[in-house]
């Protein structure tokens, strides 16, 4: 398994917010989706402005697919999980670790 083969996921998200915490929620659902494995960060831009202002983050929540390429970014709370999934271009073809998410 190469580093550009795992599933590797950012979500920016502002705050606790309503919006934030169902953005979250949805994540988890299409995770579920993905049999539960793929590496998700979440990043709240009001803890880490430096990291959206670095990744050109302009909306939140952000899902941003980081690997594998090719990159895609998607504005929005994720409650349509199968666009969700054909967006990201996840209908196969890569190695994905054991579940992990980390809140930043």
């Amino acid at each position: 398994m190469t580093h550009a083969d795992v599933l590797r996921l950012v979500l920016y998200v502002t705050g606790d917010t309503t919006r934030s915490a169902a953005a979250i929620a949805n994540l988890q659902e299409i995770q579920k989706l993905l049999n539960g494995q793929c590496e998700i960060t979440v990043i709240d831009v009001l803890e880490h402005p430096e990291l959206a202002e670095r990744e050109k983050i302009l909306a939140t929540p952000t899902l941003v697919k980081v690997s594998p390429p090719p990159l895609r970014r998607l504005i929005g709370d994720l409650s349509d999980q199968a666009l969700v999934v054909s967006l990201l271009d996840l209908g196969g073809g890569f190695t994905v670790p054991k579940q992990s998410i980390q809140r930043f």
